[in-house]
């Protein structure tokens, strides 16, 4: 039966019936309380959607960021302005320290015409250990005309038992310049975790003006035959460093080939590489290396070479602080 309360809404109340109410000792009746069950955390929500956007426009003799948004876990600190030359320098910053199952996380970066950026990170990316959902980072770039991006952020270090897909894209527009490294460790080396991981997918595709376009994709799973890692199970660190740039002429990307594999062959035994030319006006140089001074040392190496080649400008020394 129904009765209203003050509110007319209407309040259910219980039916006498023969069963008479436990009573303690002093006569009082006592209400039995049901246990409430322990609350499930619901996995499927873990994580969180970050968001990175950054637009940089030349002004005046220096390159600033006209347009900043972001989200936690982002953080966004000042450009640095490590030479005469203007190019902004931007760290990625994520305090969180690392990315868990259910993350997604993107970054999407508009360089305007004749701005020079430089991205890097202060550690490296890592990947945490996951019950089942996939860590996401997305990545969309594009550098305007005359524009010069150099994209060098730290390596991936995927824990074992994570999950991570990522993707890169960038459109490079006539004149621009786009130099872009993507490295991948093979898990925590000192902790015995070589591809120990679940599975990891990674993309990076390159679009020029003409339409023409450059991708890398890989999928692994260390378990199945599938993703077998195959050749790069021997070695510690893989990476992938890309040069895109239509204005420069066949000369001068044969001369810079040649310096690059001069490096290379000068480090066999301790690196693993090759240079050859890719479907868009450029280099693409793919490396293997056993320890991280090895990949750090021959980033460098390469890094300096390609400034020289492309702008006759000196190596820069990255403050990671």
């Amino acid at each position: 039966m129904t009765t209203p309360t003050r509110q007319g809404q209407q309040k259910r109340t219980s039916r006498k019936t023969g069963v008479s109410q436990p009573r303690g000792s002093s006569g009082a009746s006592t209400s039995v309380r049901k246990r409430k069950a322990p609350a499930r955390f619901a996995t499927e929500l873990v994580g969180r959607a970050g968001e990175l956007k950054l637009t940089y426009t030349k002004l005046d003799y220096r390159t600033v960021i006209s347009h900043s948004y972001f989200t936690t876990p982002w953080k966004l600190l000042p450009p640095i302005y490590l030479d005469d030359t203007g190019a902004a320098y931007t760290m990625l910053v994520n305090p969180s320290g690392g990315l868990v199952g259910g993350d997604h996380l993107s970054i999407d970066m508009t360089v305007e015409q004749g701005a020079h950026v430089l991205i890097s990170a202060p550690s490296a990316n890592r990947v945490y250990r996951t019950e089942g959902p996939v860590s996401d980072q997305h990545v969309s770039i594009t550098v305007g005309p005359g524009a010069i991006l150099e994209w060098l952020p730290e390596h991936t270090i995927p824990f074992a038992g994570s999950r991570f897909r990522q993707s890169l894209r960038a459109t490079v527009a006539p004149g621009a310049t786009l130099l872009l490294w993507d490295a991948l460790a093979s898990g925590r080396i000192a902790r015995g975790e070589r591809w120990a991981f679940t599975d990891l997918e990674n993309e990076i595709l390159i679009t020029t003006a003409s339409g023409n376009s450059l991708r890398e994709r890989y999928i692994l799973d260390p378990a199945t035959d599938l993703g077998v890692v195959g050749l790069a199970e021997e070695w510690d660190y893989v990476a992938s460093l890309y040069v895109v740039n239509d204005a420069m002429g066949e000369e001068a990307w044969r001369g810079l080939e040649s310096r690059i594999a001069g490096i290379l062959d000068a480090r066999q035994g301790e690196v693993l590489g090759g240079v050859s030319t890719p479907p868009v006006p450029g280099l693409a140089i793919k490396l293997l290396t056993r320890t991280a001074p090895a990949l750090t040392s021959l980033l460098d190496a390469l890094w300096a070479a390609i400034r020289e080649g492309l702008w006759d400008l000196p190596p820069v020394s990255l403050r990671k602080y």
